[in-house]
């Protein structure tokens, strides 16, 4: 007889035909309620799944993030079916599990509006409360293309798999082509909603026909479910494009066209404030500012490798003559150039450009989502020319940059995803050099290695000339965003002849480090609004205070405890509207301003402003105007998260 080793390091005999169904209810039976599927030398199996073979096994229970995805991916079978009931001739293609749920893509036979997923949710009951067996078929090739005949999208994922390995589960008169595995039944799905519809080109072509995509979450209880639910419910409160237009920060216009936001001047002063910090810090850091114009022309790109690997995310070109201008989708091109406009030595190495340059991206109008995906964006790019030996030094500052400012803007919570490039069916889409490439990721490596910072590699995503460290941050929500980027770049310089005179006297190129820390300032800001859900530290509010008179004869005094706090470099505004005192403390309140300031006949005559701070209602402090002056200003110095002044008042 074989044997499974458990976790514990305890083996336990196997006889033949043995499930791992049977191996988990003799390790416990309430372990088989909890179980989802097992994992047998590391693979994920189905419970009905023989384990006679033996092997290290364990047991994978809903609690675990391999358990809900499971959940989630049986959950999208039972929403398929549905469809397939409630709108019989439906043609299901692909329908994966996502984070925090699940989507199917359908060629529907009829339509689905958003009105119809409350219809589709009860139908999914119903094939929950069937509690259907879960089962896994082995087919040939002939077979499943037989059993998928009148699906041309099936048969089209069918053509690229391997005879022998392909596997339908089925449940009820149900079937799907798909690996697995899944939860034992359709009881077992646990609790889910269904949230919303979209359309999507089958295999993302915009050529090929739109299918329908229903979106949906799965969760193992419905406590979770309640939870992430109202989690969605806050995000929605804080959507950037909601709380920006409440703000009057930005806004958007067919007018001007689809994806280039217009900033009020309120938003303008926002990224003035986050721009300019970032190039206090730079500057610190040894990096020089430079700055090189909105047009290219179409060589520069040709030379760099973006027109051949990137033109799908560029603009239509300009012809003048016969010459091509494209918009300019990124810095490094730009930046190499003005390198190369002088002689350099190993000596003048490194050298670090800086630049806030707006870049244009052909993004599809399906994909514009408010500040966070736009196509006229404005990055925070800088790039190092080192020598090969500079690499590590160059990164750890760069990363030291990353920290400082990402700590300021309260994104503590990051891990670092390490982007290489896929040597497989993707490989066509990098910069064909398998050293420069195998020694660009060996140096980004050895550099987190050398900042002891965790990594998790992920294939595929690398830029098309390197690797690149990409800095993941949670929000307050826990949504994770990528902000902050590393990149090593062995192949670029070369191609656009960047040299360096060596301490021999040889001519050398230069390795190039692409380096961001926001990422783009409108994404940047999207992020921001929501995380601090509008009501932004003082140093970064637009408006830092407002001076609130109590009737029109204070207007006076009002204006002078403005002109003091803006000769102290404090944004500060007079609202002298014609609104009660009290309708004004609400309304720039609503504003989330983070001081506001009443000044009567008392104020007046003794030089003083009743605080309010942000958040605390009713409750003010009186301080002297000078006192005052002084505590926010040392506050934005500070450039607290925390509003400091008037803490001790009541």
């Amino acid at each position: 007889m074989a044997a499974v080793r458990l976790p514990d390091g305890r083996e336990m005999e196997v006889a033949p035909g043995e499930r791992a169904r049977d191996v988990v209810a003799r390790i416990g039976p309430r372990l088989l309620k909890d179980a989802v599927v097992a994992k047998l030398d590391g693979r994920l199996i189905d419970l009905d799944a023989p384990v006679d073979s033996g092997g290290e096994f364990a047991v994978v229970t809903k609690d675990t993030d391999e358990g809900l995805e499971v959940i989630r991916h049986s959950t999208a079978h039972a929403m398929a079916q549905a469809v397939l009931e409630l709108y019989p001739g439906s043609k299901l293609t692909i329908g994966p599990p996502i984070e925090d749920g699940f989507f199917y893509d359908i060629d529907v036979a009829g339509r689905i509006t958003d009105e119809d997923l409350p219809r589709i949710e009860e139908k999914m009951r119903e094939v929950a409360e069937r509690d259907l067996p879960i089962e896994r078929e082995h087919m040939s090739k002939d077979e499943v293309t037989d059993l998928y005949r009148e699906n041309e999208y099936k048969l089209e994922l069918i053509e690229g798999l391997e005879d022998g390995e392909i596997t339908v589960y089925r449940q009820g008169e149900f079937f799907d082509l798909c690996r697995g595995p899944h939860v034992p039944s359709t009881g077992r799905i646990g609790a889910f909603r269904l949230q919303n519809i979209a359309g999507a080109y089958w295999r993302g072509d915009e050529k090929n026909p739109m299918l329908t995509r229903i979106y949906g979450t799965a969760w193992a209880t419905e406590k979770q479910l309640k939870a992430y639910l109202k989690r969605l419910e806050e995000a929605r409160e804080r959507d950037h494009r909601k709380v920006g237009r409440d703000l009057e920060l930005f806004t958007f216009s067919p007018d001007v066209g689809a994806g280039i936001p217009l900033f009020f001047p309120k938003g303008e002063q926002l990224r003035h404030q986050m721009e300019s910090y970032v190039r206090e810090v730079q500057t610190r850091y040894g990096y020089d500012h430079v700055w090189s114009g909105n047009l290219a022309n179409q060589k520069l790109y040709e030379k760099s490798g973006h027109l051949e690997h990137y033109i799908d995310d560029m603009f239509p070109a300009m012809e003048d003559g016969e010459t091509k201008y494209r918009l300019k989708p990124m810095n490094c091109p730009s930046h190499m150039t003005i390198f190369n406009a002088r002689a350099h030595s190993y000596r003048d190495l490194p050298v670090r450009y800086a630049e806030f340059a707006t870049l244009y991206r052909y993004e599809k109008s399906g994909q514009l989502n408010g500040l966070t995906r736009v196509r006229a964006l404005t990055q925070d790019d800088a790039h190092v020319f080192c020598t090969p030996d500079q690499i590590q030094s160059e990164f750890a500052r760069a990363l030291d940059i990353i920290r400082e400012v990402l700590d300021t803007y309260g994104f503590t919570d990051y891990r670092v995803q390490l982007s290489l490039r896929d040597t497989g069916s993707d490989a066509g889409k990098y910069i064909a050099d398998d050293e420069k490439w195998a020694r660009a990721e060996r140096e980004l490596t050895e550099a987190l290695d050398a900042a002891k910072i965790p990594y998790e590699p992920e294939y595929g995503e690398a830029a098309f000339y390197g690797p690149k460290a990409d800095f993941m941050a949670k929000d307050v929500l826990g949504r994770e965003w990528q902000l902050s980027t590393v990149q090593v770049d062995f192949l670029q310089p070369g191609r656009l002849g960047c040299e360096y005179v060596d301490e021999n006297g040889d001519r050398k190129t230069p390795v190039l480090l692409h380096r961001a820390v926001t990422g783009t300032t409108e994404r940047f800001m999207g992020v921001l609004i929501e995380h601090y859900n509008g009501a932004f530290p003082t140093w970064l509010a637009p408006v830092q205070a407002v001076v609130i008179p109590i009737a029109d004869r204070h207007n006076g005094y009002a204006g002078k405890v403005r002109d003091r706090l803006a000769a102290a470099g404090i944004r500060a505004e007079v609202d002298d509207s014609l609104n009660s005192m009290q309708k004004k403390i609400r309304e720039n309140a609503r504003q989330k301003v983070p001081y506001l300031l009443v000044v009567g006949d008392r104020e007046a005559e003794t030089g003083s402003v009743n605080v309010r701070r942000r958040g605390e209602g009713k409750k003010q402090t009186a301080m002297g105007l000078e006192e005052f002056a002084e505590e926010i200003s040392g506050e934005v110095a500070s450039r607290s998260k925390e509003l400091t002044v008037g803490a001790s008042g009541s």
